[in-house]
């Protein structure tokens, strides 16, 4: 599973999604996590109501399950969460390597519902008809 962190140091989730300079972007299973890629964006982001600014940020993170970050604008959680991005607000600055332990906590142990869900994106859905009992 992929997720993103929005950061200013690209250390630290300390970054308001629409502002953030970077989305730092991660792959985490049960087994561990790698650095992909870091997503740069220009200095000109504190122009509240650009909704422009966010199209980029959505199609870069646009495979990502989740997506870490210290603010988001009810505008930009709407659009995020219409592409199967879950936010997640941390309440103040935490490293992005803190975070990434934690969740391979959680997914070494039974992952709530909503992280379930978020493993599946990107996963075709499939149904095993053999798995299917027919009764007479």
């Amino acid at each position: 599973m992929k997720v993103a962190f929005a950061t200013q140091d690209q250390q630290h989730v300390d970054a308001h999604f629409g502002w953030a300079k970077h989305l730092a972007v991660y792959e985490i299973d049960a087994g561990g996590y790698r650095f992909v890629q870091d997503f740069g964006f220009g200095e000109d982001l504190a122009e509240d109501g650009n909704e422009d600014k966010l199209a980029p940020k959505l199609a870069a993170i646009h495979d990502c399950a989740i997506v870490y970050v210290a603010a988001i604008g009810g505008s930009a959680a709407a659009r995020v969460v219409a592409t199967k991005i879950h936010p997640i607000k941390v309440t103040q600055p935490e490293p992005i390597t803190d975070l990434l332990h934690k969740m391979q906590d959680v997914l070494k142990g039974t992952p709530p519902p909503w992280l379930r869900k978020a493993l599946a994106k990107g996963q075709e859905k499939s149904f095993d008809f053999e798995d299917e009992e027919v009764k007479s």
